[in-house]
């Protein structure tokens, strides 16, 4: 079964779906934020992705409460809040969006989220590994009648089989997923995205990664990812909690040409004599015995 996203079908015959997560990396910046953008469409990314929450309602009182350093102020609170774009942001970034030809999507914490992306008619919603088990935020989520991408880490495969339950297969897609920041490569369990293929064989899988380096990124779709998410930033030494686990858009690109590499050597698997080996076979091959 195929999922289409946009303009674009997510499956097994199908190109991976390859998108660049900004998340948070944007660091509060609009301008960060639009270079990254800039930095997903030279590389050849399919679409980007932003986290979008409600504050006060993913957070409780005394978290956001919480002393912690930050570029925004002293406590917790002043930099979730710092990090979340509000409306004229979101704007902007749909705007430039569409400029670059660029598909947009987010990760939706809280039911309120939700709603308020779906004034910019995203192409999917994308439901991050801590809202898995949050069932009245998959019931929210399915009623905008989008394509969902469902992150799986931190979860049993009980747990996503409920979650698949409870939001259906249809314009379904799962993503292996371990959610350390950045994963070790002993952490990573690539070969779940096969556990996940032959357990939800309607689906199409693919893998969020947070490992070192793009390496890995290009083993899971050897493995069959049909949609690879990677963090992208412009520099790892930024600050934010998340740019260590990110790719640097030149990783990224390179990453994305060897994917494309692999696909188009991969071929059919069909056995044939192909005509650019003919030549050859008339020249080194001595004997025709059958």
């Amino acid at each position: 079964m195929a999922v289409k996203i946009g303009s674009k079908w997510v499956g097994e015959s199908y190109p991976c779906f390859i998108v660049a997560e900004i998340g948070i990396n944007h660091n509060g910046s609009l301008e960060i934020a639009k270079k990254l953008i800039d930095a997903a469409v030279e590389a050849g990314c399919d679409a980007v992705k932003f986290q979008k929450r409600t504050v006060g309602v993913v957070y409780t009182a005394e978290e956001l409460a919480k002393s912690r350093e930050n570029p925004f102020g002293a406590t917790n609170g002043d930099l979730k809040r710092g990090l979340e774009f509000g409306q004229k942001d979101y704007e902007e970034v749909d705007a430039y969006c569409r400029r670059k030809g660029m598909l947009w999507l987010a990760s939706c914490w809280d039911e309120e989220s939700v709603d308020f992306i779906e004034q910019f008619d995203p192409v999917c919603y994308k439901i991050a590994s801590p809202s898995l088990t949050d069932k009245n935020l998959l019931l929210h989520t399915r009623l905008k009648n989008k394509p969902v991408i469902l992150s799986t880490g931190m979860s049993t495969i009980e747990q996503i089989c409920r979650a698949v339950s409870i939001l259906g297969e249809e314009n379904l897609a799962l993503l292996h997923c371990v959610s350390t920041y950045p994963t070790r490569d002993e952490e990573l369990n690539l070969s779940v995205i096969q556990t996940l293929k032959d357990k939800f064989p309607g689906i199409p899988i693919g893998y969020s990664g947070h490992g070192h380096g793009a390496t890995m990124g290009v083993c899971a779709v050897v493995l069959g990812a049909r949609i690879l998410e990677r963090h992208v930033t412009l520099d790892v030494s930024m600050w934010g909690s998340d740019q260590p686990a990110s790719l640097e858009f030149w990783k990224f690109k390179q990453m994305i040409t060897n994917i494309r590499r692999f696909e188009k050597a991969l071929g059919d698997g069909i056995k044939r004599i192909l005509p650019s080996e003919i030549p050859v076979k008339e020249k080194l091959r001595r004997k025709i015995d059958f």
